[in-house]
């Protein structure tokens, strides 16, 4: 049994853990907070260009964008995995890692398979699967779309110039403060939402500034930029609902710690008293 004095020792290194891990569960419950917000607003955002887009594929049945016309032959695939750039968020990043693997698998059987990261720790693991093409990494806890053009410009000028025959984006999507669900989407070519706009009669249409086709183009565009953009934010959102969970386990698990040391504690002291006394006993009966 160790002695009371290294028991003392670990129960306040125990105790200075405990204080660390409280601190990070109250930060990441006030920073989630925040990243719900963010994710609301940009669903809304998001709903609204899909709807607009609609819209104008029923008015232009004639146009079919670049972005939604599927290859013949897929030969080559990129994946944008977005991750965490920093751990201690129990198993976010392994589900959404895991997901992304078993996907690659399937795909590397008929296609090259290159990786784009958004995020520290999807870099760090993948490179030993794929090669990496482009990485963005220290993403503010509120991020901006500038923060993540680089990667969806990279992702759409090569599957324009023919590079890339798909692009798919792997991300968690925000359930509850208890459920994180690693997600897979066909980012190009896009998967198009079906008209939810009432029933229209006759011709309808928008008025345009300078034409239907520039208008359409643009918004595609947009519309890419705007899924990236908000899986990034549903999974700000999820790193920091698994953090707050993994640090209130750590500090829960902290205290039994402490207090299952406190009882070793006592006993050890408790054996220390004993033995002195015994060792005064048979000192006075020697006397």
């Amino acid at each position: 049994m160790a002695s009371a004095k290294e028991i003392r020792g670990q129960i306040k290194a125990t105790q200075n853990t405990s204080k660390i891990t409280k601190a990070m569960e109250m930060v990441a419950a006030s920073k989630m907070r925040k990243a719900q917000d963010s994710v609301g607003k940009s669903r809304a955002y998001s709903d609204g260009i899909k709807t607009v887009i609609s819209n104008l594929m029923q008015s232009h049945p004639e146009y079919k964008h670049t972005f939604l016309i599927p290859r013949e032959e897929v030969k080559n695939v990129a994946y944008i995995i977005v991750s965490s750039d920093k751990g201690l968020c129990g198993g976010l990043n392994t589900n959404v890692l895991k997901a992304a693997l078993t996907s690659m698998k399937d795909v590397k059987k008929t296609a090259e398979v290159e990786v784009l990261n958004i995020g520290r720790r999807a870099g760090l693991f993948m490179r030993r699967f794929a090669k990496i093409a482009g990485s963005v990494e220290e993403i503010n806890d509120q991020p901006e779309l500038a923060e993540i053009l680089g990667v969806v410009n990279m992702a759409v000028e090569k599957f324009i110039k023919g590079e890339y025959d798909e692009v798919r984006l792997v991300y968690n999507t925000f359930v509850n403060t208890m459920t994180q669900q690693p997600t897979e989407v066909c980012l190009l070519p896009c998967a198009m939402p079906e008209d939810t706009a009432e029933t229209r009669t006759g011709y309808w249409d928008y008025l345009y500034e300078p034409d239907s086709k520039v208008v359409l183009d643009g918004l595609m565009r947009r519309y890419v930029e705007t899924l990236v953009y908000h899986a990034v934010l549903e999974n700000k959102a999820c790193e920091q609902s698994a953090r707050m969970v993994a640090m209130k386990s750590a500090t829960d698990n902290a205290k039994e710690i402490i207090s299952d040391l406190q009882i070793t504690y006592n006993k050890a002291r408790q054996a220390a008293i004993t033995q002195e006394l015994a060792e005064i006993c048979a000192g006075a009966a020697a006397a």
